[in-house]
This record gives C-alpha cells, structure tokens and sequence, in this order.
C-alpha cells in the first residue's frame, strides 16, 4: 500500500481555514490527494483530521459524531452567528442561574430540527449560502435533524454575559445556530464568542500535531500517519482468504459464513447502529483491503477496495 496513506490529525489554529490546512499538507507532502474531515471556521481551534492519499476514501467510515467546549455570548446577535460579523441587536441579558440555564438547554438535547447560519457552505440551487448573504440577498435555509447527546454547562458569568459549555452532537451540527437559538430562546439575543473541537471522527486531542510550516520534513510528518486500521476499529472486520482476493480486487461480492466477521463490540452494543451493514476487510497479511456491506449472513459486497500500487 502507498506509504502516503492514513490519518494526520491537526491541531487547527485560529486565523486560518481547514483549506488552508489542507493546501499545506499538500505542498509538505507533494501529492494531491490530501482531504479534511469536518470544515471549522477561521475563528475555531481544535481537532482537525486530514486523511492523506487513499485515505479519502474512507472519510465516511470514521465516527461522525463530535465534541466542543465553546463559549456563547449572551446579548449579542450579529449576522453570521459568531465574533465575525456585523453586529445587528445588543440586548441585556436576564438574571440566570445555572438551574435557569440547564433547563433552556433542555430544549436542545437529543434529536432536534436546526437551521444552519445564513454564513455557511450549505449550497442553495448550487451556490454557497455565504456567498448569498455576502451580497445581500434573501433567502431561507432547510432546517436539518440533528443530534445533540450532551450539552453541559462548564460555567456560567452572570456580570459577562458568558457561558461555556461541553457539546457531543452529531455531525451537522452548528454550534453557531446553537448560540443563536439559545439567545433567542432566553429572549436577549447570543452568539458564539469562541469554540475549540476537542473530537472528531474518532480523533480526539491527545492524537493532535501541530499545523506545521512548508519547512517541515516531509518524511517526519509522514511518520505521523495514522494507520487506517486503526481509525476504523469501531468497524467489524473480515479477513479475506487468499483464494477470496481476486474477487475482491475486482469488486465481486464474496459469499461466505457469518462466522467469520469478527463482530465490533461497539456494534454489539448497539452503537454506532449506523455502521453495522459495513465491514472492515483485512487482507491475509493484516493490512487494510478496504470496506463492504455486510449484505445478509453469507454475502459480502465491496464498497471501497483499496487495490495495492
């Protein structure tokens, strides 16, 4: 397999965009096939992972779900949701307690329909809606169903204004809209005033390098590959027999028992339900092979095969 394959996870700093980030990997690098999993904006900091060469392939595979620690202005609205934009309302906030505050969080807990910011990549009939908003035009955006499992107050400064809080949401979820809602809710107005992602895709904060400069060594970043295998170990797994490979390379489904799928226990434990009809396929050498639809008990029906250079 190409050595330029795998997971680098970024520390990303403020001041500069996930493309950004991606644009300098590849010029470290010197290949093209480089891809983010999970735009932040400029202003957010935190876990950003790149998946380097064949590895894009795989970005859908990888846990979706993500967590922040973020900072919500209370009597503030401005038009892009957070710090960036204009200023449209200032208000005063009311006098909260934490109880207070737990309970309008309450209505953003669990399965929720959220509208995105007017300032974001949603496409609307093939164009961005920032560059829509940008230029002053009107529009509305479809709400999406999202995911929020945990929402917790770390601290709440009444004479500020401020209030931070851990979120564990799903992927497409808006922390922005969520300082948004939750200001109007409380009836003064919010915004988001800061935001670090602590995990995403699997990936979490202790994994995370530094954004590094077009001097870096490229064979030292290379080092810091992360193993596919082990990013997808959420996943099940089968092992191809020799016999099997020539119908996987060419993306024929296999017909074999059940008995062979090393069943994820995260799966067994009914988690992740979303990825149980999907495999992890190793070759008979323990390297990756690729990832199939686990279709019934006996066939197992490529999705991604990852041929050898």
């Amino acid at each position: 397999m190409d050595a330029k394959f795998g997971f680098l996870v970024i520390d990303k700093p403020a001041g500069v965009t996930s493309h950004d980030c991606v644009s300098r990997l590849r010029k470290i690098l010197r290949i093209k096939r480089v891809g983010h999993g999970g735009t932040l904006d400029p202003l957010v900091t935190g876990v950003l992972p790149i998946a380097i060469g064949k590895a894009t392939r795989l970005l859908p595979y990888l846990h979706t779900s993500k967590k922040y620690q973020g900072t919500i202005q209370l009597g503030e609205r401005t038009n892009t949701d957070d710090l960036e934009g204009e200023t449209i309302k200032s208000s005063p906030w009311p006098q909260l307690s934490e109880a207070d505050l737990d309970k309008f969080l309450d209505l953003f807990r669990g399965r929720i329909f959220q509208e995105p910011p007017l300032f974001s990549s949603v496409h609307i009939n093939g164009e961005r809606a920032y560059k829509k908003a940008r230029k002053g035009e009107i529009f509305d955006l479809p709400r999406k169903e999202i995911t929020i499992y945990q929402l917790k107050v770390n601290s709440w400064n009444q004479s500020t204004g401020r209030l931070d809080l851990y979120i564990h949401c799903s992927s497409g979820t808006y922390i922005r809209s969520l300082a948004r809602d939750l200001g109007e809710n409380i009836g003064c107005g919010g915004m988001l005033f800061k935001l670090r992602r602590l995990e995403a895709l699997g990936f979490n904060e202790d994994e995370v390098i530094p954004l590094p400069d077009l001097n870096y060594n490229k064979e030292k970043l290379l080092s810091k590959v992360v193993d596919p295998i082990l990013s997808l170990n959420h996943l099940s797994k089968f092992r191809l027999k020799c016999e099997e490979d020539f119908y996987w390379r060419n993306g024929r489904k296999i017909i074999t028992s059940n008995s062979r799928i090393e069943v994820s226990k995260i799966i067994e434990k009914g988690e992740l339900n979303s990825y149980k009809n999907f495999l992890l396929v190793i070759n008979n050498d323990y390297s990756i092979a690729g990832i199939a639809e686990w279709v019934d008990d006996s066939i197992i029906q490529p999705k991604v095969v990852l041929n050898p250079l």
